[in-house]
């Protein structure tokens, strides 16, 4: 439309850089407003009718509060990946106004690129998955703090201890110190460890429970993916809460690109030169990928466990899983006896693992389709 005007919005806590292109080529910036309800609706009534809005603004730790409110208000918002923003190479100066400018100027041509904003439902359960994973790296970290203090003053569990097993855990209950600071020290740390226990048990019960009150799309989708070999309620809950909806990308391929999966090009020419994966993308659904892509190096197989998950499924996805087995475990192989190394070889089958994982999303989703809009990052 002629008369759009595209508005970028450099956002930070307090304070909101405002700048605006015109229809006819002119950008300006407008100052700076308060992060607040009442200055964003009083903005975007002083720039015009709210159809006549496009607004953008980068993603970052003010999440998308303001893409809601600007929702709120009619206005049309997209939530930009700040890595794709255009940037001149000679361009030194770096301002808040000058970013609101170039993201309006650029928003105006059609230059960046916006990432899925997730429902309620979403954000809460990706809120609560990220709140575990956290937990989890913590509960690491207290675990090596502890043992790596034992092992300074030369105790070590006795041969055959697992470590953190119930015999681990009452071998490190009888270890004293003679030294009353050292004895402190060691009940401390044991009791960090304690507590990271107790907290992943609350967030996983309280993650199980966000999972049954999920919507019913939700939950169909959670359990289908259960039907893939390595992807149990966790992964699944997991891969849901990051990606959201499956059939949003047209391709496996676009998926793939989306965890950073897929191998670096720098091509010029008759030169083709790749390296490894470029990681720009979901560094959550990459990790929890490649944990699950390790099962595919033992042979396809049925077990207990797997058959009760996809005792439910629909032939369809039932199929899809087990042509996941063969083809990756095959795929698996295949790569080791060319010379690659492990960690190489697994990243390759969780690439492909992740276009199995898009055909089954796109399959239940086309069976319960969901009311949600987005558009590929």
């Amino acid at each position: 439309m002629k008369s759009t005007r595209f508005v970028g919005l450099d956002v930070h806590a307090a304070t909101i850089a405002v700048a605006v292109a015109e229809p006819e080529g002119e950008v300006r910036s407008l100052g700076t407003i308060p992060n607040e309800p009442d200055a964003v609706r009083r903005l975007m009534k002083r720039l015009g009718p709210a159809d006549q809005l496009r607004a953008c603004y980068e993603a970052g730790p003010c999440g998308y509060t303001l893409y809601w409110q600007l929702a709120q208000l009619g206005v049309a918002c997209q939530v930009i990946a700040p890595t794709l923003v255009p940037v001149k190479a000679g361009d030194r100066v770096k301002t808040d106004r000058r970013d609101a400018e170039r993201l309006a100027r650029s928003f105006r041509s059609g230059d960046l690129t916006a990432v899925w904003v997730p429902d309620a439902a979403h954000e809460a359960l990706r809120d609560l998955v990220r709140a575990r994973e956290a937990a989890k790296r913590d509960q690491l970290r207290a675990r090596h703090r502890l043992q790596k203090f034992l092992l300074r003053h030369g105790r070590r569990a006795p041969a055959g201890t697992t470590a953190w097993s119930e015999k681990y855990r009452r071998w490190i209950e009888g270890v004293r110190f003679e030294h009353p600071a050292q004895e402190a020290t060691r009940l401390d740390y044991l009791s960090e460890v304690d507590h990271a226990r107790e907290r992943i048990a609350r967030l996983e019960q309280a993650l199980a429970r966000a999972v049954e009150t999920a919507p019913a799309p939700m939950r169909a989708v959670i359990d289908a993916l259960q039907a893939l070999r390595g992807i149990a309620h966790l992964a699944a809950v997991t891969i849901v809460a990051e990606v959201g909806q499956l059939s949003r990308f047209a391709r496996a391929r676009q998926l793939m690109g989306y965890s950073g999966a897929v191998a670096r090009e720098h091509s010029s020419g008759l030169r083709v030169r790749r390296g490894g994966i470029t990681k720009t993308g979901n560094a959550h659904l990459r990790r929890i990928v490649v944990e699950a892509a390790w099962t595919y190096r033992h042979r396809p197989k049925i077990g207990v466990t797997l058959h009760q998950r996809q005792r439910t499924q629909s032939d369809t996805v039932k199929a899809i899983a087990w042509k996941a087995q063969h083809r990756l475990h095959s795929r698996y192989y295949r790569l080791l006896g060319r010379g690659k190394s492990k960690q190489q070889v697994v990243t390759a089958v969780a690439r492909e693992l992740l276009g199995f994982i898009w055909a089954i999303g796109v399959t239940i989703e086309r069976e319960q389709p969901w009311l949600l809009k987005g558009q590929v990052a």
